[in-house]
């Protein structure tokens, strides 16, 4: 007999609302990530060059990603902007 997988909690689904709010925080984070690895790119010696150079190419082919998915999904600047204060606002609370 082989055992298979029993799900002990139903995994709740996220609203359409809550997905284009996630792929907003994740489009921001994902830029203040693409502009540190570039600052730190600018000072970076040796084999740290490769690093940098490495997760700046990998920021943004993830940024490209998610704003063609916002695109598709019809998310425009304007709420991304709202989200980005929300979230900013959140953050600063949690500190």
């Amino acid at each position: 007999m082989q055992d298979e997988y029993i799900k002990e909690e139903s995994i709740i689904e996220k609203t359409e609302i809550e997905k284009e709010i996630e792929i907003i925080k994740t489009i921001i984070r994902t830029r203040e990530e693409l502009k540190a690895a570039s600052k730190n790119f600018e000072y970076a010696e040796e084999d740290l060059v490769d690093y940098y150079a490495y997760q700046i190419k990998a920021n943004q082919a993830k940024l490209n990603y998610l704003i063609k998915l916002a695109k598709t999904k019809g998310i425009v600047v304007d709420m991304i902007n709202e989200i980005k204060f929300r979230f900013d606002s959140e953050v600063q609370e949690a500190v």
